[in-house]
């Protein structure tokens, strides 16, 4: 297809829908259509694929140290299991963790 076909077929396509008229009511399907398809692609993506995590994996979804990690666990900041020598992490107790250490932007500057 050469460049200026496709140009006429944009242009085409243009000419198609200036005479079409779009209603309140065709705005607001197209709106609850757009949501419902950004919400599920969204909670797709937030889903975690893993119940357990290692440490290596925590300390690069949370960007800290092996020090800082293991600080989180002897404070009992972040629950954990240890099987043999390896440490796992339960994914809904991070997300937990993160959650409670939330500071709301009303909170940090009312200090």
């Amino acid at each position: 297809m050469t460049l200026k076909s496709e140009q006429e077929m944009s242009y085409e396509h243009a000419r198609m829908y200036r005479n079409q008229i779009v209603t309140i009511g065709d705005l607001k399907d197209f709106k609850e259509d757009l949501l419902q398809q950004l919400s599920k692609v969204v909670a797709e993506n937030l889903k975690p694929t893993k119940k357990w995590m290692k440490s290596a994996e925590v300390r690069k979804l949370l960007s800290v140290s092996p020090g800082t990690l293991q600080g989180m666990r002897d404070r009992g900041e972040l629950s954990y299991t240890k099987v043999g020598g390896i440490i796992f992490y339960e994914v809904k107790d991070i997300q937990k963790m993160i959650s409670k250490n939330k500071v709301s932007a009303i909170t940090r500057f009312a200090q």
